[in-house]
């Protein structure tokens, strides 16, 4: 089987679930007319405004308004005053629920792959796609033998003891 686009219904679930099925899948990227793909190992869901580790948890603001979109659509923010963070969009629209991209294969960190793929405020509220130059690939059959880990996320200490210990982090070992 050939590499697969995913469309935007593969992201209109749960965020826990999207998370977890886009281990091993392929984060494609345009850069300098150059398309390069990267194995996708490590994310974490954000599952709507009642997850107090979610940017949605106080409601829709500038910031996060992209949060609030299609499924599929991009979410990029700023950090610490340093670092770009990729996140897609899941769920139905208004629904604010998302999936942080937090590691490629050979570039671990959410801030680092962003800087490596060139991913900016540029695409931020966009949809997915070839047009956007950045999209989700499936590579062929997953294999059912993917190991899988779960982990509570990360740097969400401030979510409390429910939210913060939620085994919304998954890594492909």
């Amino acid at each position: 089987m050939k590499n697969k686009i995913l469309k935007p219904e593969f992201f209109d679930r749960s965020a826990v679930l999207v998370a977890r099925d886009l281990l091993g899948m392929n984060l494609v990227r345009i850069i300098g007319g150059k398309v390069e793909r990267w194995k996708i190992v490590e994310t974490e869901a954000y599952e709507g405004s009642r997850d107090k580790a979610s940017h949605a948890s106080r409601g829709k603001t500038a910031r996060n308004t992209p949060m609030f979109g299609e499924p599929g659509t991009i979410y990029v923010y700023f950090t610490y005053g340093m670092h770009w963070m990729l996140n897609i969009v899941c769920g139905k629209k208004e629904h604010p629920a998302a999936v942080l991209i937090r590691g490629l294969e050979g570039c671990v960190g959410p801030g680092r792959l962003t800087k490596k793929l060139k991913i900016d405020k540029d695409l931020n509220g966009k949809i997915l796609g070839v047009k956007t130059g950045l999209w989700v690939e499936k590579v062929g059959d997953i294999s059912p033998k993917m190991k899988i880990g779960k982990t509570s996320r990360i740097g969400v200490g401030y979510a409390g003891p429910v939210w913060s210990k939620k085994l919304y982090r998954f890594l492909l070992k």
